[in-house]
């Protein structure tokens, strides 16, 4: 499925920064973002800690337009990767952002 997610991101890849699988119809706790240098595929990722909360703008390609929404500058991110071993990533900027909408779209949140 992670495999999938990549190849998805990698066709919409000019005008996207990453996905969900429920996004392609798929019922599962993955998301894949771009983190300015490579992607990084996180299962059933959770977020453990969060500051620096802001206003923003963002778009989807769920809609149309951008939409305002309130994101965390820094969060920290514990996942399983693709061995199934538990990993934990602190983001900041643009990849916070972006996986924090990411995870928003697993538990059916849209912008």
């Amino acid at each position: 499925m992670g495999i999938d997610l990549q190849d998805t991101l990698k066709a919409y890849r000019d005008h996207c920064v990453g996905m969900a699988a429920n996004m392609i119809g798929v019922k599962k706790h993955i998301i894949i973002i771009n983190t300015g240098f490579m992607d990084v595929v996180m299962f059933n990722p959770v977020i453990v800690s969060k500051s620096g909360l802001y206003e923003t703008e963002e778009g989807c390609l769920s809609l149309e337009g951008v939409r305002k929404t309130s994101r965390y500058r820094e969060i920290e991110i514990e996942y399983f990767d693709f061995s199934w071993k538990k990993q934990n990533i602190r983001l900041k900027g643009l990849s916070a952002q972006i996986a924090q909408h990411e995870i928003d779209h697993l538990s059916g949140r849209i912008i």
